[in-house]
């Protein structure tokens, strides 16, 4: 099996496609967290 610099590339690409999908997912669930745990916060002071 023959590797090419095009081939690595298109794995490279992959890879950080990968990546920065699932750290928009960790921020996005993150923030979600965040919210409700203030959500809770503001409603108990009341």
């Amino acid at each position: 099996m023959e590797f090419s610099v095009a081939n690595l590339l298109v794995v490279v690409a992959l890879l950080l496609l990968v990546t920065v999908t699932g750290g928009v997912a960790y921020l996005t669930a993150a923030e979600w967290r965040d919210r409700r745990r203030l959500d809770k916060v503001k409603r108990t002071k009341k």
